[in-house]
């Protein structure tokens, strides 16, 4: 299942429109959090709001998360290990006050398991390929491979 999240302060119609015009082609279930807007989706299942327990438990079950560039999906997508697309509001088109969430994904932009779409096509094209979950805290390879040397260089000099 895909899990889609727009968050709890603000509509954000035009990610729910594009999700629910792909759903179709990909090849499986799509449930969306769709908070106050007036889009109704038609090829989806969706609520306004999720009850926070029963939204740990989408989280759990969960394969992928798509959501607005909200750092609590974020945070929640590190915790339960899920890949997650971030979609940027984008205050040019009336979504948020200002571009702090265009700000968010280019600090997050290709960290582990976060994958970031700024265009329709990205969007969909992402929902459509297998994605890599997060690393957990003991996988960083970099930070390894730095330990590593840095251990060789004490013990042996080198």
């Amino acid at each position: 299942m895909i899990l889609v999240t727009v968050g709890t302060q603000l509509p954000f119609d035009r990610f729910i429109r594009i999700v629910d015009e792909a759903a179709p082609s990909l090849g499986r279930p799509v449930f969306a959090q769709v908070g106050q807007g007036t889009y109704q989706p038609r090829n989806m299942e969706y609520a306004a709001l999720i009850d926070p327990l029963k939204f740990d438990d989408l989280i759990a079950k969960t394969e992928l998360i798509v959501s607005h560039a909200g750092i609590g999906t974020v945070v929640m997508a590190q915790k339960f290990r899920k890949p997650v697309i971030l979609f940027p509001r984008r205050a040019a088109l009336g979504e948020h006050r200002n571009d702090h969430q265009m700000a968010t994904v280019a600090a997050l932009e290709g960290r582990s398991g976060m994958y970031v779409a700024r265009v329709a096509e990205e969007l969909v094209a992402l929902m459509k390929r297998p994605l890599d979950p997060p690393l957990t805290e003991n996988e960083h390879p970099a930070r390894d491979r730095l330990q590593r040397a840095i251990r060789d260089f004490i013990e042996n000099g080198r």
